[in-house]
């Protein structure tokens, strides 16, 4: 994981464990997304890459939190009415990380995070009620939900969340990782996808990997993947190997369906996100027992 950062130096989020630097829970977190990639968008992915539109990817709508980044998300069919969404990795909890197997859902939190405009510069301050919903397990993702709706946030801020895709990032797809805890965006492509990544003691699946264009680094973890020819979140970032080493904290290995690992060095990882969509009811509530829901449950 691309380790968290505590205030403005580069700290262990855990008693030597926290180098998640890139985008961070250990082992890639992939946001909620099924054990593997759906083969029909893969093969699509390959044959026709798409190619990403002149729209200028900004700060807008990114946040950043004490120790890692993150967005103000809306997914398809949320209300302006609705209380809005902030979406980041597991593993970049102010509680710390969480064990594998762990899920949080509904859990109270004050968490404030500094909203962003186009250029980077603070727009102002949101707060959180709660964690809506937080894993580490196949996936490396933490839901908040706020005390403002999108429409409040909007007038007062004039920021508007960014669309949350329903549907699986395409191989060779241009994308843009938006940091806001270091106020940089990386520019690469969708290089393919893990069916599993491996870090330490957690594992994802169907996780994107990245060309060696984004080379993230500690306190992007969490950041928006976004694809510039939609302006959707397709994934959250969340780690990439730093020394070459195999399926250790901070240096992710991929294993495949026969169990053959892979090693890529320097290459990093993000956490699918489309999964998340179906899980959440109107009202942005979390229901893990809605249909095509595939997060894990408590």
């Amino acid at each position: 994981m691309n380790r968290p950062f505590l205030g403005v130096l580069p700290a262990l989020l855990l008693a030597g464990a926290a180098t998640l630097g890139t985008g961070a829970a250990p082992a890639a977190a992939a946001p909620a997304a099924p054990s593997s990639a759906p083969a029909a968008a893969q093969q699509r992915a390959a044959a026709a890459p798409r190619q990403a539109t002149a729209t200028a990817v900004d700060f807008a709508g990114t946040v950043a939190l004490n120790n890692c980044s993150g967005s103000l998300v809306r997914p398809p069919g949320a209300a302006d009415g609705d209380p809005a969404l902030v979406l980041s990795n597991g593993h970049c909890l102010e509680s710390g990380f969480l064990g594998p197997g762990e899920v949080v859902v509904g859990r109270s939190s004050t968490r404030s995070f500094t909203l962003l405009n186009r250029s980077g510069g603070s727009a102002g301050t949101v707060r959180a009620t709660k964690v809506a919903y937080a894993t580490m397990t196949d996936t490396d993702v933490s839901l908040y939900q706020l005390g403002s709706t999108y429409a409040q946030i909007r007038q007062r801020y004039g920021i508007a969340a960014l669309p949350l895709s329903a549907d699986h990032p395409v191989q060779g797809t241009a994308i843009s990782v938006v940091s806001g805890y270091w106020k940089r965006i990386y520019s690469c492509a969708v290089d393919g996808f893990a069916y599993r990544l491996k870090e330490g003691d957690w594992t994802w699946k169907d996780a994107v990997r990245y060309t060696a264009a984004c080379d993230t680094i500690g306190g992007t973890s969490g950041s928006p993947v976004l694809d510039p020819a939609t302006g959707k979140v397709v994934a959250v970032n969340n780690t990439r190997n730093e020394d070459g080493e195999r399926c250790t904290l901070n240096n992710p290995c991929e294993v495949d369906e026969s169990g053959q690992v892979t090693v890529r060095p320097g290459i990093a990882y993000a956490e699918e996100t489309y999964g998340i969509v179906p899980c959440l009811a109107p009202g942005n509530l979390v229901d893990l027992t809605r249909p095509g829901c595939a997060l894990p449950r408590p």
